[in-house]
């Protein structure tokens, strides 16, 4: 059996996150690719997700890999497959054959997340599922100045939710940008992994930055006391877009 890697594209709005939750009534977003790819296949087949996004939150480009089992669609021929039976709001973008050991979690060499906000004065009607509107002036150049601290290998206890057992809270940022195009402000951080939360819960502590609310300074304390009550609180889900995922070249070669 052939490791298919897929590609795919979804708007979160209306799924319960990336992640299947067997048992419950939650759609999600798992759970409609596995459901559409097993029709395809005439088989149930189970996918494995490289990032397992909040309720509400977007991709432009995550991941899944799969065993081919009894699907008999040939891989460049898999996303136009897909996509003439998903819901208009989930698109494959491109299917490749991988290696037998590429995983796309474990495999994954750096994840990039953006955070949109609209710094309009008045709400968008076709901006509110896909940013978080802020009115007031922002300082973005205090955003910056603060995120500057966030980078490197650290702690990141004091930017995640509780809730989820992870064997380390340590995660290299290996860079976070902060910038503006006319009414919109963009949060970009690429890391080696993110904790459960951890991308919101930077950018809500930057968005308190540019508010005043916080001083640049301030986070580096905020950092150093791995305290989770200090962080955020997490900016909404509908700003959040998980953008790409990165991998080492030679676990994409057969």
């Amino acid at each position: 059996m052939a490791n298919i890697k897929v590609t795919i594209a979804y708007d979160g709005t209306n799924y319960h996150g990336f992640q299947e939750q067997r048992g419950t009534k939650f759609m999600t977003v798992q759970g409609v690719f596995e459901e559409k790819l097993s029709r395809l296949a005439k088989k149930e087949i189970r996918v494995i997700g490289a990032s397992r996004t909040d309720a509400g939150v977007h991709a432009r480009g995550q991941v899944v890999n799969f065993e081919s089992g009894g699907l008999r669609i040939p891989p460049e021929r898999l996303t136009y497959a897909l996509n003439s039976v998903l819901p208009a709001d989930i698109v494959a973008l491109e299917s490749v054959v991988a290696p037998a050991s590429f995983h796309s979690r474990f495999s994954a060499e750096a994840k990039t997340y953006q955070y949109v906000i609209y710094n309009g004065k008045m709400p968008s009607p076709f901006l509110r599922l896909y940013s978080y509107h802020m009115p007031r002036a922002m300082d973005i150049e205090a955003m910056r100045d603060a995120a500057r601290s966030l980078e490197g290998k650290q702690d990141f206890s004091a930017f995640r939710a509780l809730g989820t057992p992870v064997k380390t809270t340590v995660r290299s940022l290996f860079g976070i940008e902060v910038n503006r195009a006319g009414e919109l402000i963009y949060i970009e951080m690429r890391a080696d992994g993110f904790l459960y939360h951890m991308a919101r819960m930077i950018s809500g502590t930057l968005i308190r930055v540019g508010l005043g609310k916080l001083k640049p300074l301030e986070i580096a304390n905020i950092l150093a006391s791995r305290d989770s009550m200090k962080g955020g609180p997490a900016a909404p889900a509908r700003g959040l877009f998980l953008d790409r995922i990165e991998y080492p070249d030679q676990t994409l070669v057969c």
